[in-house]
C-alpha cells in the first residue's frame, strides 16, 4: 500500500480546513458477470491536493500531459456539482494531482477524479453531504455506480441504481486475495467500449449472467475460491468487446491456466484483471506472453483489494 495514513470523514457540518489532500483508490468493475453492478477497490491511489483561495492547476505522474491539457475539468465539475447540490456557488480552489492510475485502461481513473472533487468539496465547504448522497452525485456524473462506489467505500461493492438513488452493499476485502493486472499499452474509452454492446440480449444470456454474478458474491463472502472461475464468466459485454482488445480470450485463459482463480476484462478495458491467492508471478508472465502473441505490449502490476476507500491523507 502507498505510504500514507488516512482519516475518514464525510459528514462534517463545517469546513475542516482550507487545504486537504484526498486519496482515491483505483477500481476494477464488472469482474466478469457483474456488468455495471460489481466493483472492487484496488491498492493503487491517485492523490488530489485542494487549497482554497485561487484557481490553479498542476499535475504529475501517469498521463500528466493529457491531464494538463484537460486542466482537471472532471474534478472541477464534480467540485461545482457538490456546491450546487447545496445551492451554493463553488469557491475558487487550487488543484494538484499526483496520478498513479493509468488513463483509459479500465481502472477507474475518471472515477477517482469525480469522487475526489465531490469529497473535497464536501469537507472544505462543510456541505454535510452523507455517504448515500455522495454516491448518488458521483454516479450521476459517471453514468453508473460500479466504479465510483468502490472508489468511495473500498472493498467489493455491489450497487444498483434506483431512480434518483443508489442501493449498495460494501463487502470486506479478503486478506489472502491478490490482484494481477495486465495493462496494455493502448487506451480504450468507455464510450467506444459501450458503443459495441447490443441494445438487447437473449433471455438465456441474461439468466447466465444473473447466476454468475450471484455466485461471485456468494463465493466471495464464503471464501469459496474454487467457484470464482465460473462466477467470472460473462455473456453480456466481454464477447462484444473482445475485438477491441486483441488476445482478450487468450489472456484470460492463460491467467487461469497459470493458476488464477478467475480473470476478466477490467471495466471497459483494455486491462485484464486476474484474481489469485498465489502463483502471481506465473500468472503475470502468462498474461504478458499471451498479449505479446497478439502483438500487444503490456505492463504487469501486482496489487490487492483496498479495504479503505477515499480518505484524507494525514
Amino acid at each position: 500500500m502507498e505510504s500514507f495514513s488516512c482519516q475518514y470523514h464525510l459528514q462534517g457540518g463545517e469546513a475542516l480546513s482550507r487545504q486537504i489532500k484526498v486519496m482515491v483508490p483505483a477500481t476494477t468493475a464488472n469482474l466478469g458477470a457483474g456488468f455495471d453492478c460489481l466493483g472492487m477497490a484496488l491498492d493503487m491511489w491517485n492523490g488530489f491536493e485542494f487549497e482554497l483561495g485561487t484557481w490553479g492547476f498542476s499535475v504529475i505522474g501517469e498521463g500528466a500531459s493529457t491531464l494538463q491539457q484537460d486542466g482537471g475539468q472532471l474534478v472541477y465539475d464534480a467540485w461545482a456539482k457538490a456546491f450546487a447540490h447545496r445551492g451554493e456557488a463553488p469557491p475558487p480552489v487550487r488543484l494538484h494531482i499526483e496520478s498513479l492510475v493509468p488513463l483509459g485502461r479500465g481502472l477507474g481513473s475518471s472515477a477517482t477524479a469525480v469522487v475526489a472533487g465531490l469529497y473535497a468539496a464536501n469537507l472544505l465547504g462543510g456541505l454535510g453531504i452523507g455517504e448515500a448522497e455522495l454516491l448518488t452525485l458521483a454516479a450521476s456524473i459517471e453514468g453508473h455506480p460500479d466504479n465510483v462506489a468502490p472508489a468511495l467505500f473500498g472493498g467489493l461493492v455491489v450497487s444498483s441504481g434506483q431512480g434518483n438513488g443508489v442501493d449498495y452493499v460494501v463487502l470486506p476485502a479478503p486478506e489472502e486475495l491478490r490482484v494481477v493486472l495486465a495493462i496494455p499499452d493502448f487506451e480504450l474509452s468507455t464510450a467506444k467500449a459501450r458503443r459495441v454492446l447490443p441494445e438487447t440480449v437473449s433471455h438465456g444470456d441474461a439468466v447466465f449472467n444473473t447466476g454468475r454474478a450471484a455466485l461471485f458474491v456468494a463465493a466471495w463472502m464464503m471464501r469459496k475460491w474454487d467457484k470464482i472461475r465460473r462466477a467470472m464468466e460473462d455473456r453480456l459485454h466481454q464477447p462484444y468487446r473482445a475485438p477491441l482488445v486483441p488476445g482478450l480470450e487468450a489472456v484470460m485463459d492463460a491467467a487461469k491456466q497459470a493458476g488464477a482463480l478467475g480473470a476478466a476484462l477490467s471495466g471497459a478495458g483494455p486491462t485484464v484483471v486476474a484474481l489469485a491467492k498465489d502463483q502471481t508471478d506465473d500468472i503475470g508472465d502468462a498474461m504478458e506472453e499471451a498479449f505479446a502473441v497478439h502483438g500487444i505490449q503490456c505492463k504487469i502490476m501486482l496489487t490487492c483489494v483496498a479495504e479503505q476507500g477515499t480518505c484524507v491523507a494525514n
